[in-house]
């Protein structure tokens, strides 16, 4: 700091009264030089952070979800041997009685009787189905037995003389513990969703052989099994 103390000058000079006193900062090269770092500082932070911001981008992002739903389909068999009362047989243990015409139980040898079935899918079934037998065993005795199964169009059209086309011919004649006949035959859905699907009436032959013994009994179990075609229409 520079203090001065002197006289008035003239126009040209410096004008101070007696006893006055002016008061000066001196700036000095190093003030200067210090100042201008700062400056060049700040710009060169101003242009680094403007660097950054340049590069800096927003982040978009945008989902979308989707959702399925699913539900099995319907599909059972049921049986009755009047035609009349269906109920469910998943089993052996279940298993329908077949009512035989008269002399089931006393054969005698090329003696035949007959049993109806009658299956068809119930109500609420979403597929149609083929059935086929899946197999037909029996008791000891059995080997002197033989069966047919074929369709006929009634309960009482099942007889042990009834006759059937080949295209009618579920099983042609076969074997007790052997690998079932040939031949299928199909069910077709309810048409309305409240009746049941259309019946088949199946007859169920048996017939004695020629060397049948005497006094034995014999059972037999036959099983039908639906496998779902396609997808109704």
């Amino acid at each position: 700091m520079i203090e001065i103390v002197g006289h008035r000058l003239g126009r040209s000079g410096l004008h101070m009264s007696l006893g006055e006193t002016m008061t000066f900062t001196e700036i000095t090269p190093a003030t200067d030089r210090s100042k201008s770092r700062k400056f060049k500082a700040i710009l060169a932070g101003g242009l680094v952070l403007g660097l950054g911001a340049a590069v800096t981008l927003a982040a978009w992002n945008d989902s979308e979800f989707v959702i399925g739903n699913f539900g099995n389909g319907h599909f059972k068999m049921v049986g009755s041997e009047d035609g009349t009362s269906f109920s469910n047989h998943d089993t052996s243990a279940t298993a329908d009685s077949l009512s035989f015409s008269l002399g089931y139980d006393n054969l005698s040898p090329d003696d035949t009787v007959a049993a109806p079935y009658v299956v068809h899918l119930d109500a609420t079934s979403d597929y149609p189905a083929t059935v086929s037998v899946e197999a037909a065993t029996g008791s000891q005795a059995t080997d002197k037995l033989r069966y047919k199964i074929i369709e006929v169009a009634s309960v009482a059209a099942c007889t042990p003389s009834a006759t059937a086309t080949p295209e009618e011919t579920v099983v042609p004649t076969s074997s007790f513990n052997a690998d079932p006949g040939q031949g299928s035959f199909e069910l077709e859905t309810s048409t309305n969703g409240t009746d049941a699907g259309p019946n088949v009436y199946l007859c169920i032959q048996v017939t004695a052989d020629p060397e049948l013994d005497q006094d034995e009994t014999a059972t037999a179990t036959w099983q039908f099994v639906a496998s779902s075609a396609t997808a109704a229409p």
